[in-house]
């Protein structure tokens, strides 16, 4: 079956031809023209801001044309992850779909379908032509949301008239959204010492693999195995063989939670080596059996490397990445069952005399996201490292009173006959950058189930998209 034929037929056909379209966050020159050629074949006012994202005016339909403006926003760039054995070039190839059950995913690399699904949705109803009511409608469609949401930060004051805002960048289908995070990208980097490798030393290579990933910050409160930090506590169980350290490469994007981490070493006693690693192994596939079931730990020979850490470095790099903080920092006081602060280890590189470790700090509380970032600054300052930061963005404070939260809930009851989970998430949601630019503009994020975001397990839901759908159309008809 194709993945046009399936229901709404406008949406899926919309999200079909958009994920043709490689667009990889920071190359969404492709996808932005694709955007901007779409809403001009349909005679609607389409501009392109300075920083590319896509503004899209519809006026209302009929009898509806003095109602408030309405804004519709999702983001055209996706995280491109892939398995390692998956050839596939993000720049280059649109996604390969396949429908499994209830259940539309990829062929071993990221769906897309965050924020995919949603752009699709603004599309049906901007192709729409006319029976579905709706308000005036401004459509936005940001770039680059994933890696920084430069998109939304670039966005200028004024541009954008609508009382009400629907973000489509939630990823469970009874969930209202009323307040994130923000966050902060963190950088630890520096140069080190080598030496050239001893002889009668083997080489090495030891590989964490196969864990389950995914979102940064939607699945950090799920207790996922990091590869960054599986390595190193590997690696430290095994000091007595007495190893030397030539490379640590691990982790890739921000925002997801590493699947794959390895290093190269000359070890002196294999033999002990290996023992240590074994007890090691036998403890962390205990811990994660049930988060990480399908986690490898492989130790292989290579080739001796020609040049290794020095002693004194490798001492303190492992001990910094130990210490490193991972996971969550702190819960809400005020939200049951919400994270307030975390860290996520995301890239660690460490290779040819330099090093750099990349963090993604979350927090709905500015204070404390910066207190974090002060610890992992502490941490590679004391073995002589630098931090740099960047891409900062604001949270997005809960406004439990507003006009949209309570139509759209009684909506919710009213269609589903259960009340929905009205929350706050720990994920980074553009709603507060965009909603500091416009001063009581009310805003709400849903969006259909899509588990596995920012991995190469993302799927979507079939069944979720119809009921978000029908729910979706049936919001903007009571606005």
């Amino acid at each position: 079956m194709s993945i046009k034929a399936l229901h709404p037929t406008a949406l899926w056909s919309h999200f079909a031809d958009l994920n043709a379209v490689p667009r990889p966050s920071k190359h969404e020159e492709r996808v932005r023209q694709f955007v901007k050629g779409f809403g001009e074949s349909l005679g609607l006012t389409t501009t392109v801001d300075e920083v590319g994202n896509v503004l899209i005016l519809k006026p209302a339909t009929k009898g509806m044309e003095d109602r408030p403006i309405v804004l519709l926003q999702g983001h055209i760039d996706m995280v491109h992850q892939k398995n390692a054995d998956t050839d596939f070039d993000f720049n280059t190839e649109g996604i390969r779909m396949l429908i499994n059950g209830d259940w539309v995913e990829a062929d071993g690399t990221t769906l897309g379908a965050d924020n995919g699904i949603g752009v699709a949705a603004i599309m049906a109803v901007l192709s729409d032509t006319g029976e579905i009511a709706h308000p005036p409608l401004e459509a936005l469609f940001t770039i680059d949301e994933e890696t920084g949401m430069t998109g939304a930060i670039g966005l200028k004051h004024g541009v954008l008239k609508a009382k009400y805002m629907l973000n489509l960048d939630t990823e469970d289908d009874r969930e209202l959204t009323i307040g994130c995070a923000g966050g902060i990208d963190v950088t630890a980097h520096g140069t080190y010492q080598q030496e050239g490798s001893r002889t009668g030393g083997s080489g090495l290579r030891l590989t964490v693999r196969g864990l389950s990933g995914g979102h940064s910050g939607m699945d950090i409160i799920k207790g996922l195995g990091n590869a960054n930090k599986l390595l190193v506590r590997l690696l430290l169980s095994a000091e007595d063989s007495g190893f030397s350290v030539s490379k640590i490469d691990g982790g890739g994007l921000r925002n997801a939670i590493p699947r794959e981490a390895f290093s190269e070493l000359i070890v002196n006693d294999v033999s002990v080596f290996e023992e240590a690693i074994a007890s090691a192994k036998t403890q962390i596939e205990a811990e994660y059996a049930i988060t990480d079931p399908s986690l490898e730990i492989v130790v292989e020979g290579i080739d001796a490397p020609a040049k290794v850490m020095s002693g004194v470095f490798q001492k303190q790099i492992l001990r910094a990445l130990q210490a490193t903080p991972n996971g969550i920092w702190r819960m809400s006081p005020d939200v049951e069952g919400l994270v307030q602060t975390s860290n996520n280890l995301a890239r660690v590189l460490i290779t040819d005399g330099q090093y750099e470790v990349l963090c993604l700090t979350r927090s709905s509380v500015d204070t404390e996201k910066y207190d974090e970032v002060a610890s992992i600054r502490s941490i590679y300052e004391l073995i002589g490292g630098e931090i740099s930061t960047d891409g900062t963005y604001p949270g997005w404070t809960p406004l439990p009173s507003s006009t949209l939260l309570t139509t759209m809930r009684d909506l919710y009851v009213k269609r589903f006959n259960e009340e929905p989970h009205v929350n706050a998430c720990h994920a980074g949601l553009e709603c507060g950058i965009i909603g500091e630019k416009n001063p009581g503009m009310e805003m709400i994020s849903f969006g259909p189930n899509i588990t596995g975001a920012h991995s190469p397990d993302e799927r979507v839901q079939i069944s979720s998209v119809q009921k978000f759908w029908g729910y979706f159309i049936e919001v903007l008809g009571a606005l």
